[in-house]
């Protein structure tokens, strides 16, 4: 029985027969899509995130596509569970944890995880800079396909990657938003200041770039990294997400967004984020949506 799996970038499909674990090797449903070495005989099947391994793409079977970059900042009570979390889903290739002059233990455990897991990264600012220059040497030093923004905290489940990945993966987006605003089933109640917040920004942010996103200020974005890395990020703190926002728009790339769990914490449990942060968002909307005139469109390799 031959069922469709993934369609290649010249809108053919692979079929895998699940019956009996063959593919179908048609020579007129190929296109750029190939068979790899790893099963006796040499034919065997490169099976990777849900899909077939697309040539000159991704990695090694078994590789994950995904550089997670975590910032942190004095997260020594959550940093350990949150990289035991981000490291056992499938798509996770590489974490990339930036302590951004941290005070407390969030560096020794960072460096223990280097230990554990090969695919763990430790980067490292003697002090403190803030988030987006902490993501700025994040981005730069990732190396797998895609990258995603992971906060140290537990507000954002890994789970999720899968969803937010696969319009990447598809072909369908060049970036892609995990909103915690796209719920239609039980949710958990936010904070009704601090969500009216985000919402204000978020539409004063559509109205300058002109993308209709339902959460801008969103932590789960997830980039191709040739995107990203093609990116000067100049802001040092929060500022990175009304930006970042504002330059996708400029280079008329594919933006998609999903639904994503959200768990909030306080103050009290480490929230950094602050209204001078908000006034500082602001700022950041106009200056790189109007006072910043350079725009440059994202060409796309077709290869």
């Amino acid at each position: 029985m031959l069922n469709p799996i993934v369609r290649n970038q010249r809108g053919n499909w692979w079929f895998f027969d699940q019956l009996t674990g063959a593919g179908n090797q048609r020579p007129e449903l190929l296109g750029n899509w190939k068979w790899g070495g790893g099963i006796e005989g040499g034919i065997g099947l490169d099976w990777f995130c849900g899909g077939w391994k697309k040539s000159g793409v991704l990695g090694k079977t078994g590789d994950g596509c995904l550089s997670v970059v975590v910032p942190t900042f004095n997260e020594e009570a959550t940093l350990a569970h949150v990289l035991g979390q981000v490291l056992a889903q499938r798509l996770t290739g590489e974490v990339i944890v930036v302590d951004d002059g941290s005070v407390d233990a969030t560096a020794k455990i960072a460096r223990e995880w280097v230990e554990k897991d090969a695919r763990v990264r430790f980067l490292e600012h003697e002090k403190n800079q803030g988030k987006g220059a902490a993501l700025r040497t994040g981005f730069a030093a990732a190396k797998k396909p895609f990258v995603i923004v992971q906060d140290a905290d537990l507000e954002y489940d890994p789970a999720d990657y899968e969803r937010v990945v696969a319009p990447l993966l598809e072909d369908e987006a060049d970036v892609v938003y995990g909103s915690r605003y796209l719920r239609k089933d039980t949710r958990r109640v936010l904070r009704f200041w601090h969500t009216t917040g985000n919402r204000f920004l978020t539409l004063a942010s559509n109205m300058m770039s002109d993308l209709y996103v339902s959460d801008m200020e969103t932590c789960y974005k997830c980039f191709r990294r040739e995107v990203i890395q093609a990116i000067k990020i100049e802001e040092e703190r929060f500022g990175f997400e009304p930006e970042v926002t504002a330059k996708l728009a400029k280079m008329r790339l594919r933006v998609m967004e999903t639904a994503v769990n959200y768990h909030p914490r306080g103050y009290d449990e480490g929230k950094k984020i602050g209204w001078k942060d908000g006034v500082r968002a602001l700022w950041c909307i106009l200056k790189f949506n109007i006072l910043n005139r350079e725009a440059t469109e994202w060409k796309r390799d077709e290869k």
